[in-house]
């Protein structure tokens, strides 16, 4: 059946539950004279009568009835189903998928939907705890957390932490064997701890940058690991000089447990952002998480 016939039955199942041509134009919007127009096209269109007509009433034929029966409840059901959409429209709900850094994860999206979550019961986050790069259509996810500065322009990108610094640490136990980095050209002869990022499947290159020069250094080391969490463990336990964020470290250098070196060759850079498609269409239980994660320091 042709599209436009579905709104000629809408207009048969209106005249035919209110038996009146002036009641259900009124219900549906239209005019008498083009309602029942549209359900002379549908007669003619299925080659008998729907309704019979008198001057004073209208009611359904047999085939009329046989016909609201079918349709009836299907419509209904519809109905049912749109206006529940539009509620959920207006109402917090629905699962929000996020791709993530375990750092991220860790230091601002957890606190955040501690705060967030306990309010709103229908809402549920689900988490994915990856250290490269996820194409974020692709994999069907709502959004990522990524650093800002690695964030591609055709997505809408959100502020949710301060900038940020790395730093350069290790045990107080490995240094005392072996003479400290002045310059990031000496770590060639020191014992480093790689990070594999598993999309690429590459080593994080090191960079440092001072008086606006940047200088990126291929270290190398006995170990490589692909988590952070691992690598901050290896240089606590003196296996070598790890490279990371400086507040993942900040407890262990307070407590001497790490200490780090080529501090002025660190500086400040953006911090983490959400991102999603520009083109998305938020639901309340989005744009509500977005509020939640924003940083207003």
């Amino acid at each position: 059946m042709l599209r436009h016939n579905f709104n000629d039955l809408l207009a048969f199942r209106a005249v035919a539950r209110e038996r009146s041509f002036t009641r259900a134009a009124a219900q549906i919007g239209v005019s008498p004279s083009a309602l029942s127009h549209a359900i002379r096209g549908l007669e003619e269109r299925l080659g008998i009568r729907l309704l019979a007509r008198t001057t004073r009433s209208v009611v359904p034929t047999d085939a009329g009835e046989r016909l609201l029966a079918t349709i009836g409840h299907h419509f209904d059901e519809i109905d049912t189903e749109l206006a529940a959409l539009s509620a959920l429209r207006d109402k917090p709900a629905g699962t929000i998928r996020i791709t993530t850094g375990i750092h991220a994860a860790e230091a601002l999206l957890r606190p955040a939907l501690n705060r967030l979550l306990p309010d709103y019961p229908d809402i549920q986050v689900e988490l994915s705890v990856h250290s490269g790069f996820i194409d974020i259509v692709a994999e069907r996810f709502d959004a990522g957390v990524r650093l800002g500065e690695t964030i591609a322009q055709d997505m809408v990108a959100v502020r949710i932490g301060p900038d940020m610094r790395m730093a350069a640490v290790a045990s107080p136990a490995y240094y005392a064997a072996r003479a400290t980095p002045q310059t990031p050209q000496d770590l060639v002869g020191h014992n480093c701890i790689n990070l594999r990022f598993p999309t690429h499947g590459g080593l994080y290159a090191w960079e440092f940058e001072k008086a606006a020069r940047a200088h990126n250094v291929r270290v190398q080391g006995q170990l490589t690991v692909n988590d952070i969490a691992l690598a901050r463990q290896a240089a606590v336990d003196g296996l070598g000089i790890a490279y990371l964020p400086e507040d993942y470290v900040e407890h262990d250098l307070a407590t001497g447990r790490l200490a780090r070196v080529l501090e002025t060759w660190c500086p400040s850079f953006p911090g983490y952002h959400l991102y999603f498609p520009s083109r998305r269409q938020q639901s309340p239980a989005f744009a509500l998480l977005v509020e939640a994660l924003r940083y207003r320091g």
